[in-house]
Parts: structure tokens; C-alpha cells; sequence
């Protein structure tokens, strides 16, 4: 599912791979997160940690009538507060996307696949 904005100069629209980017960077630099994972699991509970590349596959946008819900798949570090990480990363994607989108963003799921040890 694509993002259409019909503007006054024509149509625009934005494909869900340059979304979830979008959104994967601005995830990547927020305290604590290891990474965006997949959602869904390799084998004996371990999820695979994605590059640049894929985030399309932990990231999955759709549209409701009050606007983009965007549901993330993350893994964050060890000895961080898992409910203040969370609430940065909420904050964080609605306010770039609703700034580069220039479109509501209704809700920002964030799903916790693991916690990593970084050493």
C-alpha cells in the first residue's frame, strides 16, 4: 500500500520502502534501540537484526481514517528502560514522518522482539 497526495502541480505518490527507511533511520538514532528486526521469528526464539536495506520487512505502514499507523519490530539494548525507549521512538517516527509526509500519523506500534548485551 503506497501513500497518494494529489497536489496542484499532480500526483504524488510515495512507496512503503521509502517509508519504512525513512522511518528505520529515524528509529536507528534513538537511545537504546540495537536495531529494527523482522517480525517474524528465525528459529528457537532469535529474530534476525536488518540492515539498511530491509527495514521494509520490520516496518509495516498502513492507512486508517485518521491517518498512517506504522507498526515497528525492534530489539533494544540491555539495561535500558524498555517503556522510556519506546516512547522515544513513538515520538520520534510520528514527528518525521508527520514533517516530511506532511500527513497525520494516527498511531505508532512499537513491538519489543528482544534485548541484545552490547559489549
Amino acid at each position: 500500500m503506497s501513500i497518494k497526495k494529489n497536489t496542484a502541480l499532480g500526483d504524488i505518490q510515495i512507496s512503503d520502502d521509502a517509508i519504512a527507511t525513512l522511518t528505520g533511520s529515524s528509529v536507528n538514532e534513538c537511545y537504546g534501540v540495537v536495531g529494527m528486526s523482522s517480525q517474524k521469528m528465525i528459529k528457537d526464539g532469535f529474530f534476525e537484526l536488518l540492515k539498511k536495506d530491509n527495514y521494509a520487512k520490520g516496518v509495516i505502514i498502513s492507512k486508517n481514517e485518521e491517518g498512517i499507523v506504522v507498526d515497528l519490530y525492534v530489539i533494544i539494548s540491555y539495561g535500558v528502560k524498555v517503556t522510556e525507549v519506546v516512547s522515544e521512538i513513538q515520538k520520534r517516527v510520528k514527528y518525521t514522518l508527520e514533517k516530511t509526509l506532511n500527513m497525520d500519523v494516527a498511531k505508532v506500534n512499537v513491538y519489543v522482539q528482544g534485548i541484545r548485551v552490547i559489549g
